[in-house]
Protein backbone atom coordinates (compact mmCIF):
# COMPACT_ATOMS: atom_id res chain seq x y z
CA UNK A 1 0.00 0.00 0.00
CA UNK A 2 1.08 3.50 -0.53
CA UNK A 3 2.74 4.74 2.62
CA UNK A 4 1.09 8.09 1.61
CA UNK A 5 -2.94 6.27 1.62
CA UNK A 6 -2.08 5.20 4.80
CA UNK A 7 -4.70 6.58 7.66
CA UNK A 8 -3.51 7.68 10.95
CA UNK A 9 -5.29 9.63 14.10
CA UNK A 10 -4.37 13.36 13.92
CA UNK A 11 -5.75 14.52 17.05
CA UNK A 12 -8.17 12.92 19.81
CA UNK A 13 -10.41 15.51 21.36
CA UNK A 14 -12.01 14.98 25.01
CA UNK A 15 -14.81 17.71 25.78
CA UNK A 16 -16.71 18.31 28.95
CA UNK A 17 -19.75 20.65 28.12
CA UNK A 18 -20.49 22.92 31.55
CA UNK A 19 -22.94 26.06 30.83
CA UNK A 20 -22.62 28.63 33.22
CA UNK A 21 -22.43 25.98 36.18
CA UNK A 22 -18.71 27.00 37.31
CA UNK A 23 -19.24 23.88 39.52
CA UNK A 24 -19.89 21.76 36.59
CA UNK A 25 -17.01 23.00 34.85
CA UNK A 26 -14.64 22.43 38.20
CA UNK A 27 -15.94 18.78 38.07
CA UNK A 28 -14.97 17.91 34.28
CA UNK A 29 -11.80 19.94 34.45
CA UNK A 30 -11.19 16.69 37.13
CA UNK A 31 -12.57 14.26 35.37
CA UNK A 32 -9.96 15.10 32.24
CA UNK A 33 -7.01 15.42 33.93
CA UNK A 34 -7.94 11.89 35.67
CA UNK A 35 -8.41 10.31 32.53
CA UNK A 36 -5.49 11.53 30.15
CA UNK A 37 -3.10 12.54 33.35
CA UNK A 38 -2.96 16.55 31.37
CA UNK A 39 -3.87 19.63 31.91
CA UNK A 40 -7.18 20.91 30.29
CA UNK A 41 -7.86 23.95 28.94
CA UNK A 42 -11.01 25.82 29.58
CA UNK A 43 -13.32 27.12 26.67
CA UNK A 44 -15.34 30.40 26.83
CA UNK A 45 -18.23 31.80 25.33
CA UNK A 46 -17.87 34.05 21.81
CA UNK A 47 -21.51 35.42 21.95
CA UNK A 48 -23.91 37.49 24.39
CA UNK A 49 -26.89 35.24 24.72
CA UNK A 50 -29.16 37.01 27.56
CA UNK A 51 -31.87 33.92 27.94
CA UNK A 52 -28.88 31.81 28.58
CA UNK A 53 -27.07 33.99 31.16
CA UNK A 54 -23.69 34.09 28.40
CA UNK A 55 -21.82 36.66 28.26
CA UNK A 56 -18.00 36.80 26.31
CA UNK A 57 -15.64 35.26 27.98
CA UNK A 58 -17.44 33.36 30.23
CA UNK A 59 -15.84 29.63 30.87
CA UNK A 60 -18.57 27.54 29.81
CA UNK A 61 -16.75 23.88 29.47
CA UNK A 62 -13.28 22.61 29.17
CA UNK A 63 -11.45 20.15 26.61
CA UNK A 64 -8.26 18.59 26.29
CA UNK A 65 -6.09 17.81 22.57
CA UNK A 66 -4.07 14.77 22.83
CA UNK A 67 -2.10 13.77 19.72
CA UNK A 68 0.74 11.27 18.62
CA UNK A 69 0.59 7.88 20.29
CA UNK A 70 -0.94 9.19 23.71
CA UNK A 71 -4.02 9.06 21.71
CA UNK A 72 -4.45 5.70 20.57
CA UNK A 73 -3.87 4.13 23.88
CA UNK A 74 -6.29 6.75 25.18
CA UNK A 75 -8.80 5.95 22.75
CA UNK A 76 -8.21 1.80 23.33
CA UNK A 77 -10.12 2.87 26.85
CA UNK A 78 -12.59 4.72 25.67
CA UNK A 79 -13.58 2.38 22.93
CA UNK A 80 -13.68 -0.51 25.62
CA UNK A 81 -16.42 1.59 27.22
CA UNK A 82 -18.72 1.68 24.26
CA UNK A 83 -17.92 -2.40 23.87
CA UNK A 84 -16.25 -1.55 20.54
CA UNK A 85 -19.48 -0.52 19.30
CA UNK A 86 -20.33 2.51 17.10
CA UNK A 87 -23.06 3.55 15.21
CA UNK A 88 -22.47 4.30 11.63
CA UNK A 89 -23.80 8.33 12.55
CA UNK A 90 -21.16 8.51 14.92
CA UNK A 91 -19.28 8.67 11.56
CA UNK A 92 -18.64 11.95 9.83
CA UNK A 93 -18.19 12.29 5.64
CA UNK A 94 -15.00 13.90 6.04
CA UNK A 95 -13.71 11.03 8.28
CA UNK A 96 -14.09 12.14 11.37
CA UNK A 97 -15.64 10.84 14.25
CA UNK A 98 -17.56 11.50 17.84
CA UNK A 99 -19.33 10.08 20.35
CA UNK A 100 -19.88 10.25 24.43
CA UNK A 101 -20.05 8.99 27.27
CA UNK A 102 -22.74 8.85 29.53
CA UNK A 103 -20.58 7.89 32.89
CA UNK A 104 -16.46 8.34 33.21
CA UNK A 105 -17.11 4.86 35.43
CA UNK A 106 -17.56 2.77 32.03
CA UNK A 107 -13.82 3.39 31.09
CA UNK A 108 -11.40 0.88 32.49
CA UNK A 109 -9.08 1.72 35.42
CA UNK A 110 -11.10 4.70 35.87
CA UNK A 111 -12.21 4.73 39.51
CA UNK A 112 -15.79 6.46 40.90
CA UNK A 113 -14.69 9.98 42.27
CA UNK A 114 -17.14 11.16 45.04
CA UNK A 115 -16.01 14.74 44.30
CA UNK A 116 -16.92 14.32 40.73
CA UNK A 117 -20.29 12.10 40.65
CA UNK A 118 -21.77 11.16 37.78
CA UNK A 119 -20.64 12.55 34.91
CA UNK A 120 -20.24 12.30 31.15
CA UNK A 121 -18.12 13.49 28.30
CA UNK A 122 -17.64 13.99 24.58
CA UNK A 123 -14.92 12.57 22.31
CA UNK A 124 -13.97 13.15 18.71
CA UNK A 125 -11.28 11.81 16.83
CA UNK A 126 -9.96 13.54 13.39
CA UNK A 127 -8.34 11.05 11.09
CA UNK A 128 -5.66 12.01 8.24
CA UNK A 129 -3.58 10.95 6.01
CA UNK A 130 -0.27 12.04 5.10
CA UNK A 131 0.47 15.03 3.19
CA UNK A 132 -2.94 16.91 4.46
CA UNK A 133 -0.90 19.47 6.46
CA UNK A 134 -0.85 21.65 2.75
CA UNK A 135 -4.56 22.52 3.26
CA UNK A 136 -3.36 24.32 6.42
CA UNK A 137 -0.10 25.68 6.65
CA UNK A 138 0.87 29.07 6.17
CA UNK A 139 2.41 29.70 2.89
CA UNK A 140 1.19 27.90 -0.22
CA UNK A 141 -1.60 26.19 0.89
CA UNK A 142 -3.58 24.14 -1.58
CA UNK A 143 -6.46 22.13 -2.16
CA UNK A 144 -6.62 18.48 -1.22
CA UNK A 145 -7.36 16.01 -4.15
CA UNK A 146 -10.55 13.73 -3.72
CA UNK A 147 -8.25 10.24 -3.96
CA UNK A 148 -6.72 11.88 -0.35
CA UNK A 149 -9.56 13.02 1.60
CA UNK A 150 -10.85 10.58 3.83
CA UNK A 151 -14.38 9.30 3.48
CA UNK A 152 -17.05 7.76 5.73
CA UNK A 153 -16.25 4.29 4.66
CA UNK A 154 -12.85 4.63 4.99
CA UNK A 155 -13.16 5.81 8.60
CA UNK A 156 -15.20 3.12 9.12
CA UNK A 157 -12.78 0.16 7.84
CA UNK A 158 -9.77 1.77 9.87
CA UNK A 159 -11.65 1.43 12.91
CA UNK A 160 -12.85 -1.77 12.22
CA UNK A 161 -9.00 -2.95 11.04
CA UNK A 162 -6.89 -1.01 14.11
CA UNK A 163 -9.50 -0.92 17.00
CA UNK A 164 -11.62 -4.16 16.28
CA UNK A 165 -14.54 -1.42 16.29
CA UNK A 166 -18.10 -3.09 15.25
CA UNK A 167 -20.39 -0.39 13.25
CA UNK A 168 -23.38 -1.75 12.63
CA UNK A 169 -26.35 -0.22 13.45
CA UNK A 170 -28.84 -2.60 16.31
Amino acid sequence: MNPMRQIRIEKLTLNVGAGTDQDKLKKGMKLLKNITGLDPVKTESDKRIPTWGLRPGLPIGCKITIRGDQAAVILKRLLKAKENILLPSSFDSNGNVSFGLHEYIDVPDLEYDSSIGIMGFQVSITLSRPGHRIKFRKKLNRKIGKKHTISKQDSMDYFKKEFNVTTEEN
